[in-house]
């Protein structure tokens, strides 16, 4: 093999990887695998697309390596190949956060419209949850919960939000996460938790960021141990 055949071999390979994140829909999928595996259905209805339109993009993502499957009785569940994807999808929103100007036009006018409230960086919910003066609550699916989630964590998905407005202590504030810092569904949260008087901020990251940080996530079996424990 000649020098110059190898070098547009390895290009092409180069560009095949990143020809898949080319879709914004791909780029979401990929988002909404990093944080546990699902179903083609369960894709399409969180990505707005048809289970058709759905296939073919998880088709083209499964041919660049960057996701694979397993079969589950009668459904076929899609997951991130390995970490190092969710390491490349984390680096391509980084390289457009500090390049592209729009990215942060965007979740200013977004966040700052729906809930007003200044962020919650993980350093201070980390003191803040050492003080013992904050609710963590996690809005997502409980599928993704249960796949990691931040220790001490309470899960509340948005839907069931409104229905347990009332458990909270009225002195409390909450600071509610789900996906990472692009996620709708903390946003939305915190508007609502705020407009029921109480005081909220949503948490600037999610679980990726929260492992990023070299922090451990929480699985259920480690949920059952410190239950256990206690009730020892």
């Amino acid at each position: 093999m000649e020098a110059r055949e190898f070098k547009d071999g390895i290009f092409e390979q180069l560009a095949r990887v990143g020809g898949a994140f080319g879709s914004p829909k791909r780029v979401e999928i990929i988002d909404l695998l990093a944080q546990g595996e699902r179903s083609v259905e369960s894709i399409a209805s969180a990505t707005g697309m048809t289970v058709a339109n759905t296939s073919r993009h998880l088709g083209i993502l499964r041919n660049s390596g960057l996701v694979t499957t397993r079969r589950d009785g009668l459904y076929v569940m899609y997951r991130v190949a390995d970490p190092s994807v969710v390491v490349g999808y984390q680096a391509l929103r980084a390289l457009a956060e500090s390049q592209v100007a729009e990215v942060g036009h965007l979740a200013e006018a977004f966040f700052g419209h729906l809930d007003g409230a200044e962020p919650v960086g993980l350093d201070e919910l980390l003191a803040r949850s050492s003080a013992g003066d904050v609710v963590v609550v996690d809005v997502r699916p409980r599928l993704e919960y249960e796949a990691g989630h931040l220790p001490e964590a309470i899960n509340i998905p948005l839907e069931e939000l409104a229905g347990r407005v009332g458990d909270f202590d009225q002195n409390a504030t909450v600071v509610a996460y789900c996906r990472g810092p692009y996620c709708v569904l903390a946003a939305q949260a915190v508007a609502q938790l705020r407009g029921a008087g109480l005081q909220a901020r949503r948490l600037d990251g999610g679980p990726l960021e929260w492992s990023a940080a070299g922090l451990p996530l929480t699985l259920p079996s480690d949920d059952a141990a410190a239950l256990g424990v206690a009730a020892n």
